[in-house]
């Protein structure tokens, strides 16, 4: 659970520096005296900031579910947020809910059963990881366009200075 709090605390820092930094960029010019440059590099920051505001939401989504599958007492075995529609089959034919995990790549809640099976309970939403996904491309591909675009306008001006046409 440590881990967990300390992984958001970072992606936390992260999207608030990567959303500055991008939307700072932008106010600073304005969108129209950007040039490609600056606007693509903006916008790939607010995009990488945007997927890691997500990702935090869905940690914490995972966080509350670890809280209350840890909750020990009455009623806690099996996991309570095992505990879906069939479950009771599902613990017949396969001996049992035994212990949980959290895949982080995608982010999921996943049930382990004493036969070595496991599944994962809707407790992500849903439109999460894919929404995730998106954006974190386009973020990657603003990100490469911004570094093409700089290329290219290096090499035009390499090519004004040394007098080539």
């Amino acid at each position: 659970m440590l881990w967990l709090l300390v992984l958001m605390a970072v992606a936390c820092i992260t999207a608030v520096v990567l959303l500055g930094r991008g939307f700072g960029a932008l106010g600073r010019r304005g969108i129209r005296r950007s040039g490609p440059g600056v606007l693509l590099r903006s916008l790939a920051c607010v995009a990488g900031g945007a997927a890691l505001v997500l990702y935090v939401w869905g940690m914490l989504h995972v966080a509350l579910v670890i809280l209350d599958a840890e909750d020990g007492g009455t009623d806690s075995a099996p996991i309570r947020p095992c505990r879906t529609a069939g479950w009771v089959e599902r613990e017949r034919s396969n001996g049992g809910i035994v212990d949980y995990t959290v895949d982080y790549i995608p982010l999921r809640f996943v049930c382990e059963t004493q036969g070595g099976g496991s599944y994962a309970p809707d407790r992500v939403p849903g439109y999460l990881n894919p929404a995730v996904l998106g954006i974190g491309l386009t973020a990657v591909g603003l990100a490469v366009a911004a570094a093409l675009e700089s290329e290219y306008r290096a090499r035009a001006e390499h090519k004004k200075g040394s007098g080539r046409s």
